[in-house]
């Protein structure tokens, strides 16, 4: 299998048909070891991780740093910290909201760029507001956020 020439998907697709003989192939390239075990579905699934570990890596090299400082955290203080507010959506990924009984699609394009009915957006907020009429924090809208503790009654 090339993890170079088929999307990282079709590999994925591919690894219930491959022979056992190819399969422990591609765990040796990915791992360096040798198999563990001989349960296909564990060997399967551990390598669609790699392959899609693999490939993130490629489109955003600080998503493992990322990831090690959460784990550190976590371990330290035994609690999940909020996640970084720099920290940028894939390409591809689809944010999807219900309102008034109509389901909103955005796909977002690149970093800082959305798509929404066929148009382009750098800002998640002009297309809450677009939907909604009113002012609208878009990550807050999206479920990207979560409100904030305290009401403005709560602070006076």
């Amino acid at each position: 299998m090339n993890t170079t020439t088929a999307s990282i998907a079709a590999q994925i697709a591919q690894l219930p048909e491959l022979p056992m003989a190819e399969i422990k192939t591609l765990w040796q390239q990915l791992f360096g070891r040798d198999t563990p075990t001989y349960n296909r579905p564990f060997l399967e699934r551990r390598i669609a991780y790699k392959l899609q570990e693999i490939e993130f890596k490629k489109n955003d090299p600080e998503l493992l740093a990322r990831n090690q400082r959460r784990i550190a955290a976590l371990i330290e203080t035994g609690q999940h910290t909020k996640r970084e507010r720099d920290y940028p959506m894939v390409s591809g990924t689809l944010l999807t909201r219900e309102y008034r009984g109509v389901e909103h699609r955005v796909t977002v394009i690149s970093q800082g760029q959305y798509e929404f009915e066929g148009r382009c957006y750098a800002s998640l907020s002009v297309i809450a507001r677009e939907i909604t009429g009113t002012r609208w924090s878009g990550p807050l809208f999206f479920g990207l956020k979560s409100p904030s503790k305290k009401s403005k009654a709560d602070q006076r």
